[in-house]
């Protein structure tokens, strides 16, 4: 059998009634009986079973005495059947949310460096279309918005599924990978340095995340990796508000990743150090429940995070 094109179904000028036959003959197993359930003639609802499979040169159904027995290609075609009403069915009402103005809450979750950029870009363009949209975000690390997720709480998040075995039943994109980078205060002394190292930055004092944490492991590795100790002249903490005084205050440094750093940087707050680390955090995406159905306004907001990745990313 030659390959069906893609567009198969212009060609064969599928008709809803035709996806509508099929679930009804499954349900019915009987043409008669289908036939009357659609308010059709039986020689009406033959001709187009069997034009249906002229045009995929496979029997749909098998001829029984006592009735019709889907094949193995009538099961698949009535499983895209329902598939396609379903989805037809969403649509309308997708239309009719929009054109109530998208009313509704979404709750979205996400890690530092998307809530940075990212996701704003996202709900301002989102905005622009349905201003009467509420959308709640909550700003956690991975491991907490996943559980908020499979509870129930998010109807999606942006960040990393930390573990192979808490990912059954979820729908991750990659987004994008994390670099870190090195920050301190303006005017730092090390700020002038174009030659800087590890071995440089070792006995700093550091402003780092706390041990246990994904990015503290990594960035002690990256010393131990180069053959040095880890700094011990340490403050643990990511909260801004003490990271950003101590980090004026002192000459102390700071790890973050680097698209929050810019942010940050632009604001005049710090300053990157002329210093690549050699190391990455885990790529984030979004990630969202199989079984979940978006409401319309979560899936606006979900196509508007993937169309301003493309622009960022």
């Amino acid at each position: 059998m030659d390959t069906l094109n893609p567009n198969w179904f212009l060609r064969a000028r599928l008709k809803t009634r035709q996806l509508l036959l099929l679930i009804a003959l499954d349900e019915h197993r009987n043409i008669h009986r289908a036939a009357e359930a659609l308010h059709m003639t039986q020689p009406a609802a033959s001709k187009q079973i069997k034009d249906l499979e002229e045009m995929l040169d496979v029997r749909l159904f098998d001829r029984l005495p006592r009735g019709m027995e889907p094949t193995i290609y009538g099961e698949t075609m009535i499983r895209h059947a329902r598939m396609a009403l379903t989805s037809l069915s969403l649509a309308h009402d997708d239309v009719l949310a929009l054109k109530a103005g998208l009313v509704g809450q979404v709750e979205v979750g996400v890690i530092m460096t998307p809530a940075m950029a990212l996701l704003p870009q996202a709900i301002a363009k989102v905005k622009q279309q349905a201003p009467l949209l509420r959308i709640g975000v909550h700003v956690q690390p991975s491991n907490v918005l996943m559980g908020m997720l499979q509870h129930g709480n998010l109807d999606f998040m942006i960040g990393r599924i930390l573990e192979k075995e808490g990912s059954e039943g979820l729908i991750y994109e990659e987004l994008t990978e994390e670099p870190a980078c090195a920050v301190a205060r303006p005017a730092h002394p090390l700020q002038e340095r174009s030659d800087l190292t590890l071995s440089d930055v070792a006995s700093q004092p550091w402003i780092l995340p706390p041990p246990g944490s994904i990015m503290r492991h990594r960035f002690d590795m990256m010393f131990r990796r180069a053959s040095l100790e880890p700094p011990s002249n340490v403050v643990d903490t990511t909260d801004m508000l003490i990271v950003t005084p101590l980090l004026h205050q002192t000459d102390s440094l700071h790890v973050m990743p680097l698209e929050v750093a810019r942010y940050y940087e632009s604001l005049n707050i710090l300053r990157i150090l002329p210093l690549e680390l050699p190391f990455k955090m885990d790529a984030f995406g979004l990630i969202r429940q199989q079984e979940h159905l978006l409401s319309p306004g979560a899936d606006l907001l979900l196509r508007a995070v993937r169309n301003a990745a493309k622009d960022i990313y």
